[in-house]
């Protein structure tokens, strides 16, 4: 394209012109554009122009009609002068022109069989305004810009640019070199005011910039990376061509030929198989530096390490198998003949599936313990995962592969660790999950714990079906409250209630005693401890379900030995022997005594009975002693028993009346189903006040405060009913119950004492609080079969149908007619 000056059109004395229609393309002034006519309408007019002046109006079509109306036209056209014209063989004609004024289109009229226009030159203004002048100076230096980005505009239409003095021109050269849209370019042609031409202009021109600018940033950016693409391909095959001429081209970047060598050797599942070299021959077909090779291998790698079809050959002997699990617990029958039952059958059908057990318990009773010697008497592998806090489904699931990091399971992982199918598998805590936005990790156990569906577990990572049903899955919680009804449906509930005394004093004398004078170095020592001292760490210094607690002093008592040991082992001669009467065991007596050489102590030499005397030397002031609230003898007050997470616990009751205006006040941090219990207590006493002796008014004039002592731990269950009736009726009469008797019962408006749940844990508390009677719902006796034999051997027991019966015995003799 080439630029010409600007000729005046010739006086014709009409403003009539040849039309001629173009689509997509706009000509304006001061520009030279060659276009092509083929319709027989625009080549009549360009011959009838040819014979005349050569000039032609231009008008640029809204559509792509082939015959176009005037309503199809835009208002505003081109006047041109044919500069040349060239047929071609194809009958159309290469039309060259120059753009020479714009015009309004007035009326469109056939003549001579072709298309005529009446125009209206619009005038150009005469010099620029100031705001113009400065609008002007804008746009140049934004097509300067422009053309520095795009560098493809000629040098000449930059100098025409820079000297043009008035808007139109500007304007005109612009546009025509700018890559803008047929409809864009024809908002500058059809506007009339130059202001606002230049206003727009300028912005679409520095818009262009900042998109050519983006663009080649991100094609420099593609590019480079293109390149460095380019430049791995080059080196990596210099390198093949390198290891050729040494003579090492067997060698494998890629690991594709030692991943295909382990998946050949495998018994994989044909699936699996299928699956495996699928990704295989993409790997293979990767450059070995490329990220999704490394996806790749580490994905081929995780297929490779399972144990697909790995067992271990179970223990058969179930004399051996009994030997070890008494060996490591003491008690825990259930759990013991649900394992030895599984031996026996696994004998008969060697297809068994694993089971699936759930120990709940209080803590410190063995239940993560017991787990691991399961796995010993099985001889199987042992995996422990612990789910307390996992709130997340994908650590039980995994994540799909193509995210960054992505990594299967827990489950997968920990069976890669074990390198066997059928280890024993304990989910620790599964009380203690949770679930946020990312998931329920319960839902996702619901196929693992599923004995019909873990055979075909699909973890999101690997994306084909894993085998768990040879795994035995042992699951170990504190609570049953917290775990989903549909994932309790999935496992075999086995109970492990708290240790009584004498459990506790079998477990400490076989196991605890042993275990911690061989941590502590001791084992070799002569050192024993009578029954009565053990009791006393037992009932004075620890309270609860389990044995944690007890062997944490125990271990306290044994160091003290241990460093009084190697203190006076140089005084004594190269031996210890015990002095009672220096057995205070206070730390400045001794602790300040420089030891100069304890490792060639001789263990064997020291010698040593703890006494029940001794104890409270080793471990300070006792802990726990009886308490008053518990046992006491006042009006108001009533002894309780409570279930909680932690075993079984004593609950005292405490009522109080005084003059008010009839108002029940609750204090203790009571639940909802507790607070009902005692609206349930004060209805039935009111109801059947004539029975027990009592005016039916008896709160017409008085406040009534009932609390559950220890107010700071959260209280709730129906179990409280008979205690909180006992105590209330206690103070209404003025009468107190009968003393070391404890009680649990849920009670009705219609003189019902409906069973409780966790007897032995309650029974149990009683006893550690050394309360030998206990009141229980008529319907609980079955569940006195439970107890240990020297716990049914101390304890009397009360089975009651009706809380009026249960009153009865509570109160003393005669108390009712």
């Amino acid at each position: 394209m080439k630029l010409l000056s600007k000729s005046p059109l010739k006086k014709t004395g009409k403003n009539q012109l040849p039309l001629i229609p173009l689509r997509e393309l706009v000509i304006f002034p001061y520009s030279v554009v060659p276009f092509f006519a083929g319709r027989p309408a625009t080549i009549k007019a360009i011959e009838k122009a040819m014979e005349g002046d050569k000039n032609i109006f231009l008008a640029f079509q809204k559509n792509k009609n082939d015959n176009p109306t005037p309503e199809d036209l835009f208002p505003v056209g081109t006047i041109a002068h044919i500069l040349q014209i060239l047929k071609l063989p194809d009958g159309s004609l290469r039309v060259l022109v120059e753009g020479r004024m714009r015009a309004d289109l007035i009326k469109v009229f056939q003549k001579n069989e072709m298309a005529n226009v009446n125009f209206r030159p619009i005038a150009e203004p005469g010099a620029p305004t100031k705001i113009e002048a400065s609008l002007m100076t804008t746009v140049k230096n934004s097509f300067i810009q422009y053309s520095k980005l795009v560098k493809k505009v000629p040098g000449e239409i930059l100098t025409s640019i820079e000297k043009a003095e008035n808007p139109d021109k500007l304007i005109s050269l612009i546009c025509t070199n700018l890559k803008l849209s047929a409809g864009k370019k024809m908002e500058f042609l059809t506007t009339k005011e130059n202001k606002i031409r230049l206003e727009n202009l300028a912005v679409t021109v520095e818009m262009e910039n900042e998109v050519i600018t983006l663009k080649n940033s991100i094609n420099g950016r593609v590019k480079k990376k293109l390149e460095k693409t380019q430049k791995e391909y080059f080196l990596n095959e210099q390198l093949k061509e390198i290891q050729k001429e040494l003579g090492s081209e067997d060698s494998d970047p890629s690991g594709s030929k030692e991943l295909e060598e382990k998946i050949m050797a495998m018994d994989l599942p044909e699936e699996v198989e299928i699956k495996a070299l699928k990704e295989l021959k993409r790997l293979s077909r990767l450059q070995p530096m490329s990220p999704e090779s490394g996806v790749l291998r580490t994905y081929l790698e995780w297929i490779t390490d399972l144990p697909w079809g790995v067992r271990t050959e179970d223990n058969k002997s179930l004399r051996s198998a009994a030997d070890l699990l008494d060996k490591d617990h003491y008690d825990l029958k259930k759990a013991k003949e649900r394992i030895l039952d599984f031996i026996a059958v696994r004998q008969l059908k060697e297809n068994l599936k694993g089971p699936i057990l759930c120990l709940a318990g209080p803590p410190g009773t063995g239940k993560t313990s017991l787990g691991r010697s399961v796995a010993k008497a099985l001889n199987r592998e042992f995996i422990r995962i612990s789910l307390g806090g996992v709130r997340d489904e994908a650590e039980i699931r995994g994540h799909r592969k193509t995210y960054v990091g992505a990594l299967p399971g827990k489950i997968i992982q920990s069976l890669k660790k074990a390198k066997t199918e059928n280890p024993v598998f304990l989910l620790d805590e599964i009380d203690k999950m949770s679930n946020d936005f990312r998931g329920d990790p319960a839902a996702a156990l619901l196929e693992v714990l599923d004995p019909e569906q873990n055979a075909t577990f699909v973890d999101h990572y690997l994306e084909v079906p894993f085998n768990l049903s040879k795994v035995m899955f042992i699951t170990t919680a504190n609570s049953l409250h917290n775990i989903p009804r549909p994932l309790m449906d999935r496992m075999e509930i086995i109970n492990i209630p708290g240790y009584t005394d004498f459990e506790k004093l079998e477990i400490a004398s076989r196991f605890i005693i042993p275990k911690q004078l061989e941590e502590n170095g001791l084992d070799k020592a002569h050192i024993t401890m009578e029954e009565e001292a053990i009791l006393k760490i037992i009932r004075s210094y620890t309270m609860e379900s389990g044995v944690r607690n007890l062997e944490r002093e125990i271990s306290q008592v044994i160091r003290k030995i241990t460093r009084k040991a190697i203190v006076d082992y140089q005084s004594r001669g190269g031996r210890y022997v015990i002095n009672t009467a220096a057995m205070h065991m206070h730390q400045h007596n001794y602790a300040v005594r420089e030891i100069d050489d304890a490792s060639n102590v001789d263990v064997s030499t020291i010698r040593l009975h703890i006494t029940e005397d001794m104890i409270s030397q080793f471990l300070g002031k006792e802990k726990f002693s009886e308490s008053d609230l518990k046992t006491e003898k006042k009006c108001g007050m009533a002894t309780g028993l409570a279930w909680t997470e932690m075993g079984g616990r004593v609950l005292p009751v405490e009522v109080k009346l005084y003059e008010g205006s009839g108002k029940l006040i609750l204090t203790g941090k009571l639940g909802e189903v507790m607070k009902e219990s005692a609206q349930i207590a004060f209805s039935f006493l009111r109801s059947n006040a004539e029975s027990f002796g009592i005016s039916p008014t008896f709160n017409k004039e008085k406040d009534i405060h009932i609390h559950v002592p220890e107010g700071a731990i959260p209280k709730d269950g129906p179990s409280a009913g008979i205690t909180m009736t006992a105590a209330l009726l206690s103070a209404i009469k003025n009468i107190p119950l009968r003393k070391g008797i404890a009680m649990t019962g849920e009670i009705t408006l219609t003189d019902s004492l409906l069973p409780i749940g966790g007897l032995k844990e309650k029974v149990l508390a009683a006893h550690r609080n050394k309360i030998y009677t206990v009141l229980i719902p008529e319907k609980n006796r079955g569940d006195q079969e439970e107890l240990p034999q020297e716990i049914l051997d101390s304890m009397t027991f009360h089975p009651c149908s009706s809380v009026k019966d249960a009153l009865v015995k509570l109160f003393p003799r005669n108390t009712f007619k």
